[in-house]
């Protein structure tokens, strides 16, 4: 790898965007793709920048949702495509219970975790140790922490107050998977208030409520694996066609 491509690489991650690298294997120089195409070229043999295929353009971007590395054929050739990319991130709205026993699973499951919740008596470092906190109120720190199209947000706080600014925002981003704990009956209500706010139903759609796949459990525990499991679920489900 040249040093334009590894400078491009490195500004890439320092700013926590995902990069496809893309190796010809007949012949060709190597490149990086983003969301918005082409970033950076290798050294080409005859000086040149050949045309990419758009069809190999789209397996990159399915790639980058679904963290992919493979081999694929095009017409123009064959090119190995490989994600480099930081943690995924897990952003979690309410220090509770679950909080406390869905944390460390998705630290395991390689996510990079940050609570929010504004009541410092519940969000601690004796609750939480080795945990990043942030105390302050969603509807002032969410925009700043700016969720993105690999970020997950969960509002486990059963308080509307913390929760719905943090729905709210996560709305207005390309989070990968927003979820609310709640009932049914209460989240009619919560996506009652949204709808309100100017929110259509396909926007309310986003939102996994009552969150975590049906599997039956009622314990923290039980309800944190649930969650862990539908995030992981939408989060590989993403974009997922004959690409």
């Amino acid at each position: 790898m040249n040093g334009t491509l590894l400078r491009v690489l490195s500004e890439s991650l320092s700013r926590s965007r995902a990069v496809v690298l893309v190796r010809p294997i007949e012949r060709g120089p190597p490149f990086l793709v983003d969301q918005s195409g082409v970033t950076a070229f290798g050294t080409a043999g005859d000086g040149g920048q050949p045309t990419v295929p758009d069809e190999l353009l789209e397996y990159c971007r399915g790639a980058l949702a679904r963290d992919d590395a493979r081999a694929v054929e095009v017409e123009q050739g064959r090119y190995l495509i490989q994600t480099i990319a930081p943690p995924p991130r897990l952003i979690v709205v309410g220090a509770v219970h679950i909080a406390q026993k869905l944390i460390p699973m998705a630290q395991l499951a390689g996510y990079r975790v940050l609570l929010l919740d504004p009541r410092e008596a519940f969000a601690t470092e004796q609750r939480f140790p080795g945990v990043e906190i942030n105390h302050g109120w969603p509807q002032q720190a969410m925009p700043s922490l700016a969720p993105d199209a690999r970020t997950a947000v969960v509002t486990l706080s059963h308080d509307a107050k913390i929760d719905e600014p943090a729905l709210r925002c996560a709305l207005q981003s390309d989070a990968f998977y927003i979820g609310a704990l709640g009932s049914r009956k209460n989240h009619a209500k919560r996506l009652q208030r949204l709808a309100a706010l100017g929110f259509d139903e396909e926007a309310l759609a986003r939102i996994c409520g009552p969150v975590g796949l049906p599997l039956g459990g009622r314990s923290p525990a039980e309800i944190a694996v649930a969650i862990l499991a539908q995030l992981t679920q939408s989060r590989y489900s993403r974009g997922v066609d004959s690409r």
